[in-house]
């Protein structure tokens, strides 16, 4: 759970949110490349990252597609045409984290790590989904405080009470009933999905490549469930488990083996010699030493000024280690944290995006994923959920089985979720490291298996959140960069050490 959770609170919002369009101006029309009759390309307006030659352009799509007819809303895009004309094989499209992220700067930033040789085939095509803007743009005019992202997940009491909880569900539920308008209620994966399919005719392809990230391999997977024969080369990165009862709930409880997995590598980090982080003399002792700080500031939090909350309380400093342990370049954050905590003193605030930007992907995935799926509004349901993860999980003390806003969401789903099945063509290639936290490597396995036939999984030795292009492992890149220039996938399942 980009993320967002992961999918509610993303721990950084990408640039792409805050780079505004230009107007379309100009026709686009480079021999060799699909005329796209609904757009216009234009330079994008500058931003800090963004290549020269990327272009940017506006699609019109029906706010509710079962009502063609009815009103429209915007999807910003950009791309970065194939390099060369003569070697050029379609568009591959990148599909983002969240729900709450964007690709839209990606054909600039991630796709520019792309071999030379994907990048001479494909058109990079980027675009911030339904309801975030620059797109047509969503929010639930939520309370300050509930914008923290120990409100967004949902930590519950040092004692295990979920009752804060669900009142928070309520208020935040209500929030966005009254600021959401029509477009909260039709944010869904199979309506990102079918936005994909109006891009892809905008283009004028018959089928599309992809490269989803994290909640971008649910959107991935739903997209070649609806529209398998649309398809062309499919990379999925870091999976999120499909399970159709579930949906984003068992990405949630994910976080719990999802930590398992990591911390110990947390633990070697911070107790090497040498490092200035350090927190401990022996691995061993780093759990214990988490678990009785996470305690002592449930009982004694410590006031940290330009913070939200303004304290830094256990749940604080597990939501810290959360976030920390999406990858290893974070590990600092976690460990310094801890040294200061000890001390009896905090570090500078962190910085946060903009609040209108929080508002913004905060509705996005609230909107997204409640939408999905009805959530159990029994309190004592997730009550009991606590009791057992807390007993079992003590690193994330009850919270991914707890109640978020989605307990309180109002509106049933429209739709029934997507099941995804070996039924369609094998197009599909699975990548994910070993030891992630926000999507670990057992919620992928569920997904593999759900595929079938369709698919074959890369399976990489490394820790962190992303796999392809993101670890330095060459043998798991070589892999995914042959699949998407020449088509080459693997027999059978691949383990890359």
């Amino acid at each position: 759970m980009s993320s967002t959770t992961r999918h509610l609170a993303l721990t950084a919002v990408p640039a792409a949110l805050l780079v505004a369009l230009l107007p379309p101006l100009t026709a686009d029309a480079v021999p060799g490349r699909p005329a796209g009759p609904s757009l216009s390309w234009a330079p994008c307006e500058e931003a800090a990252g963004v290549d020269p030659r990327q272009q940017c352009a506006t699609l019109r799509v029906p706010m509710d597609h079962a009502d063609p007819g009815g009103e429209r809303i915007s999807l910003a895009l950009s791309r970065i045409p194939a390099e060369d004309d003569r070697a050029r094989r379609g568009a591959l499209f990148l599909i983002p984290g969240g729900p709450g992220g964007s690709s839209l700067n990606d054909p600039s930033g991630r796709g520019q790590k792309l071999p030379q040789e994907v990048r001479d085939q494909y058109d990079l095509i980027g675009f911030a989904p339904r309801g975030l803007a620059p797109s047509t743009s969503v929010g639930c005019g939520l309370e300050h405080a509930d914008l923290a992202q120990t409100k967004l997940r949902p930590w519950p009491a040092p004692d295990g009470s979920v009752d804060a909880n669900m009142a928070t569900a309520e208020r935040m539920a209500q929030a966005c009933v009254r600021n959401g308008g029509e477009l909260i209620r039709h944010l869904s994966t199979r309506n990102n999905a079918r936005d994909l399919d109006r891009v892809r005719a905008a283009l004028g392809e018959r089928r599309i490549s992809a490269w989803g990230v994290s909640y971008g391999t649910y959107v991935g997977a739903v997209y070649s469930q609806m529209f398998p024969h649309r398809t062309d080369r499919i990379v999925l990165d870091s999976n999120d488990d499909p399970d159709p009862a579930r949906v984003a709930r068992a990405w949630l409880a994910g976080h719990e083996q999802g930590v398992e997995d990591v911390f110990p590598r947390f633990a070697a980090w911070a107790s090497a010699p040498g490092n200035h982080d350090r927190v401990a003399r022996t691995a061993a002792e780093v759990r214990p030493r988490f678990l009785w700080l996470a305690a002592r500031l449930d009982r004694e939090p410590i006031p940290w000024p330009g913070a939200n909350p303004a304290e830094l309380n256990g749940n604080v400093l597990r939501q810290t280690m959360l976030d920390s342990l999406y990858r290893p370049s974070r590990y600092p954050t976690l460990a310094k944290l801890m040294r200061a905590a000890e001390r009896g003193t905090v570090p500078p605030a962190p910085a946060t995006p903009p609040e209108s930007v929080l508002q913004n992907v905060t509705a996005v995935g609230a909107g997204t994923l409640c939408n999905d799926v009805a959530w159990p509004r029994s309190a004592a349901l997730y009550a009991k959920g606590v009791v057992e993860s807390r007993a079992t999980y003590p690193l994330t003390a009850g919270m991914p089985r707890n109640a978020m806003l989605c307990a309180a969401w109002p509106y049933p789903p429209r739709e029934t979720p997507v099941r995804i099945t070996d039924r369609g063509p094998s197009t599909l290639l699975l990548v994910q490291n070993e030891r992630d936290v926000a999507t670990p490597l057992s919620g992928a396995l569920k997904l593999r298996e759900a595929f079938g036939r369709r698919a074959v999984m890369v399976t990489v030795n490394s820790t962190g959140h992303d796999a392809y292009l993101a670890d330095g492992n060459e043998c798991g890149d070589r892999t995914v960069s042959r699949f998407l220039s020449t088509g080459e996938r693997p027999r059978r399942d691949v383990y890359c050490r």
